[in-house]
């Protein structure tokens, strides 16, 4: 399969890598040269440090890397993903330029909270359709997949099948606020949140409790810190637009955002990295 993946950050690489790894040529597409060249730099550090612990599942990194293009899609793309920021106008700004490049691709969003039907208008709404990637992309399990009422659902089927070649396990989730995956996840952190805010506990011991008392494999706070608490805070503020106060960011999470403590990607969030 010839696939396009838009953004080389850390889901975009995640995403090549995976596609890589799974035997399909990769067009990786970034806004200039310098992000194109740090996309691909990700792209070849995530793949050898998968081959220096013995979970690189298709080869050498090398040679996986030489089905890697940096530059232009092919007029031939089957599947198109988008991995740029949590903002419809440049989503389908991005998807667009796919959709006129790319006649016959499926054109997917990753976006972890954005309405699909708005990403989808103006753009040919049968061909576009969520896949949300969970991060690390390579180790994480699932995937899901948010379809609208205008999706053409043999274009919802060939992604499901693509994913599952792939490793991957799917679940499809009718397009609302947040899917099934973010809607949950945000609730447990924001609250989460509000407990270290208010001394219930540190964040440490809020994530023993979750990972030792429900089987997390990683607390929720650990996790905003994974995610990004700016990425984090854009999501429960989109949430708290259409859901109502329960998704309130907390204040300390706009503190902490306010004074760059985003998590690992900054060194500091909830915890040290």
């Amino acid at each position: 399969m010839k696939a396009v993946v838009i953004g080389g950050g850390t889901m975009g690489a995640g995403i090549a890598h995976l596609l890589l790894a799974g035997g399909h040529h990769v067009w990786l597409v970034e806004a200039d040269a310098e992000r194109a060249h740090a996309g691909f730099l990700g792209v070849k550090s995530s793949l050898h440090k998968a081959e220096a612990k013995g979970k690189l599942n298709g080869g050498d990194a090398d040679e996986l890397l030489e089905n890697l293009t940096v530059g232009e899609p092919p007029a031939d793309a089957e599947l198109v993903v988008e991995a740029v920021p949590e903002n419809v106008p440049l989503k389908q700004k991005v998807l667009g330029d796919a959709a006129a490049k790319c006649p016959d691709a499926v054109l997917t969003s990753n976006t972890s909270s954005l309405s699909i039907a708005d990403i989808a208008e103006g753009l040919p709404g049968e061909r576009v359709l969520g896949m949300h990637f969970f991060n690390p992309v390579p180790v994480q399990q699932l995937v899901e997949l948010v379809h609208h009422d205008g999706v053409d659902p043999a274009n919802v089927a060939k992604v499901r099948t693509w994913a599952e070649e792939l490793g991957k396990t799917v679940i499809e989730v009718r397009d609302s606020p947040g899917f099934a995956t973010s809607r949950l996840g945000v609730a447990v952190g924001m609250e989460a949140i509000r407990m270290v805010e208010e001394g219930v506990a540190s964040a440490a011991d809020i994530d023993t409790g979750m990972k030792l008392g429900y089987r997390w494999p990683m607390g929720p706070l650990e996790l905003t810190d994974l995610v990004g608490l700016d990425v984090r805070l854009a999501i429960a503020e989109n949430l708290a637009e259409q859901l109502g106060p329960r998704f309130e960011p907390p204040r300390l999470l706009r503190d902490k955002v306010a004074r760059n403590e985003l998590g690992k990607k900054t060194g500091q969030g909830f915890f040290s990295w």
